[in-house]
């Protein structure tokens, strides 16, 4: 397993379609009603088979250089997934995803898989801004961004579509420079 170590606790990894399918779904079961109103994609995601042709996908995406989606590790078990869901070109940016099961919450494990993230983000991917976009009601999402001291730019009015409709979003960003002013 290719993996990326941050501490003596949390990892990250790239996915093995056949091996983490169960224990991701499993984990998106077990999370459902906490993130089904923030995460679209949960619905759609009924059984396991589904989760193996999404771990499939992102890895042909990372193949291609359009996304990079990673396995967090709590203590190596499976706690979520964290994501650069997209690079831009135009001005060298991508945006992370992010989301962890219910029974891994309050254990500064996404904190420290974000600082990760960035660290990977500016160093082995050389871009220049890392965006978090969170609906503003996602109190979690927004508190993980603030406190990985990502700035806020501001609200993008109806953003995301999510289960209930239309929500406004928070466009958190850190540049490189900032970053480097503290790492």
């Amino acid at each position: 397993m290719f993996t990326y170590q941050i501490d003596d606790e949390v990892s990250l990894a790239i996915p093995r379609p056949k091996t983490d399918a169960i224990p991701l779904f499993s984990l998106v079961e077990e999370s459902r009603s906490d993130l089904a109103p923030w995460l679209s994609w949960v619905a759609g995601m009924q059984n396991v088979a589904d989760e193996e042709n999404f771990l499939r996908t992102v890895l042909e995406n990372f193949g291609k250089g359009i996304s990079v989606n990673l396995i967090i590790r709590y203590q190596k078990q499976v706690a979520g997934m964290i994501s650069f869901n997209r690079f831009l070109q135009m001005d060298h940016s991508t945006e992370i995803g992010y989301w962890l099961g219910n029974k891994f919450k309050n254990r500064n494990i996404m904190h420290r898989a974000v600082i990760a993230m960035c660290k990977l983000g500016f160093l082995e991917y050389d871009v220049h801004k890392i965006e978090i976009h969170a609906a503003i009601d996602n109190v979690a999402s927004n508190h993980v961004a603030q406190k990985a001291g990502f700035h806020l730019d501001g609200m993008v009015r109806a953003s995301e579509l999510l289960a209930d409709g239309f929500h406004d979003a928070n466009i958190w960003t850190l540049l490189k420079e900032e970053w480097q002013t503290d790492h």
